[in-house]
């Protein structure tokens, strides 16, 4: 690659691999802080890539699943750009998969749910009568910010209050860190041990599968809250 453009969850050994003589731009978003609106990243491709330089777009996990990934490609191909897409793993297998939690499993949930935990214009808006289900596992993404109102709406419509919850803070790094908890409990674990973005909700019996012990590493941690 000439131009190698990358998001803020590509992580430092990844970005290790990138020859020095090759420019890096970083059009990553925090919360609450998008230094690029995303048509100007799309474009800002379609820029580098007209200028004849081979570029790649680097993003974590899987670029079409809440990645933004399609809105590029629609404007590159409008553009009559050639691009190829390199699968990625999402957050939500990986991270399950990380702390030793089935996202499905023949005793517990027949189905799974990946879900945006952050609406367009802030506070998710989500059919929840059809999230009620105790044999299907969610997945938030970005829910941090709205925990509280996920877990209110998800009891309101018909779950229980007592369903295990894990938040995966910093998913698949060797400073992974994984919070139990219940949705009656989860506003008040976030509250307590202070997560932060990245990290992502799973709802569900699958949970209690978790064991800490059998998927941390020294430099993981495990934190627990009461039920």
């Amino acid at each position: 690659a000439d131009v190698v453009v990358y998001d803020r969850l590509v992580s430092e050994a990844v970005l290790a691999l990138i020859p020095a003589a090759t420019l890096a731009l970083d059009v990553g978003k925090t919360p609450g802080f998008h230094g690029m609106k995303q048509n100007q990243i799309s474009q800002l491709l379609v820029d580098l890539a007209r200028s004849g330089r081979q570029v790649v777009r680097l993003k974590g996990g899987d670029p079409f699943i809440f990645g933004r990934g399609g809105e590029e490609m629609q404007q590159l191909q409008a553009a009559g750009i050639d691009c190829h897409i390199v699968p990625g793993i999402t957050a939500a297998t990986g991270c399950a998969a990380a702390c030793g939690i089935p996202l499905t499993h023949r005793e517990m949930a027949q189905s799974v749910r990946f879900i945006t935990g952050h609406g367009k214009e802030g506070k998710p808006q989500l059919a929840w009568e059809s999230l009620r289900d105790a044999s299907q596992t969610l997945v938030f993404y970005m829910g941090l910010t709205w925990s509280a109102e996920l877990s209110r709406q998800l009891c309101q419509h018909g779950r229980d209050a007592a369903t295990p919850v894990a938040i995966v803070e910093r998913g698949t790094r060797r400073d992974q860190r994984v919070l139990i908890a219940t949705l009656a409990t989860l506003e008040a674990t976030i509250a307590r041990h202070q997560p932060q973005s990245p990290s992502l909700i799973i709802v569900g019996e699958v949970v209690r599968l978790y064991r800490p012990q059998a998927y941390s590493t020294p430099n993981m941690q495990a934190a627990h809250s009461s039920r």
